[in-house]
């Protein structure tokens, strides 16, 4: 009876960390016999956001890696949310996409379920009440942005569930070196135009200066009307093109010596198995 009462009990929604635990027991495991664990692996990004005279933008690199290694250099990292909202995922890849997706699914539900359109400080609680109840174990850092009847707005949300309200904000790895470019060079009541070069600006800093950060630059530029996805609006690290021919003619290092020494094999056994195909 007991065993059929766990068959029918319900999956609970959400996240899942039941082997948090397991991992705690394994790691204290490895160190009594004398090894030591994995080390949590380092992500790259560089996310931003500003606001402008007409609406907010956002910007993102594309490189996606895993510690040192680029694992796609053309990836996503501007996520729909609904028409006149989209956030900026800087973290684990697979826990923004997932989160990203759970959020646009509550916030379309709650706009059909009101009949209005969602407004940004609904997408920025729900973020915000989600991450603060997995205390960090959703390692994703978000940027908000979007416009609805009360206005303009960004938001910057953190790991743990904190967040900021700014007209300017950045986030990721290269977000040190995206912030000084914002700092720098922004002002209130900006144009579009002015205000796409300074996220295109403060992405590219990110580019050069972070090892994580690279490839091109994309754009979400969201006003009252539209929401415009700018993708490769920048391509700073174009592939370069060979200029000469680096083929080297047979005999242009000399061969001083040459040995060659035979190693006597002797077949034992060989077995053929036919595959089956029907």
């Amino acid at each position: 009876m007991l065993k059929a009462k766990k068959l029918l009990h319900p999956p609970e929604g959400g996240f899942s960390f039941e082997n948090c635990t397991r991992n705690t027991e394994l790691e204290g495991n490895l160190q009594k016999v004398g090894f030591n664990p994995p080390k949590p692996k380092k992500t790259g990004t560089t996310i931003a956001g500003a606001i402008f005279k007409d609406g907010v933008i956002l910007g993102a690199d594309t490189r996606a890696t895993d510690d040192m290694v680029v694992a796609a250099k053309n990836c996503i990292k501007i996520h729909h949310i609904a028409s006149n909202i989209y956030c900026c995922g800087a973290g684990v890849a697979a826990d923004a996409d997932i989160t990203m997706n759970l959020i646009s699914s509550n916030i379309q539900l709650h706009s059909l379920s009101t009949g209005r359109q969602p407004r940004v400080a609904t997408v920025n609680r729900m973020l915000k009440q989600m991450l603060f109840r997995y205390q960090g174990h959703i390692g994703l850092s978000v940027i908000v942005g979007g416009v609805d009847c009360t206005g303009s707005h960004l938001y910057a949300v953190y790991p743990h569930g904190s967040t900021d309200t700014l007209p300017f904000a950045s986030m990721g790895s290269g977000s040190g070196a995206a912030m000084a470019i914002l700092e720098d060079q922004y002002k209130p009541n900006m144009e579009e135009e002015e205000a796409k070069q300074l996220v295109r600006e403060a992405i590219l800093a990110g580019i050069f200066c972070d090892l994580g950060s690279g490839s091109n630059v994309d754009l979400c530029v969201i006003t009252k009307n539209k929401a415009e996805f700018l993708r490769a609006f920048d391509c700073p690290s174009k592939k370069g093109e060979k200029k000469g021919v680096y083929r080297y003619k047979p005999g242009t290092t000399a061969v001083l010596s040459e040995s060659v020494t035979h190693l006597k094999a002797e077949l034992v056994e060989e077995a053929v198995q036919r595959m089956d195909t029907e």
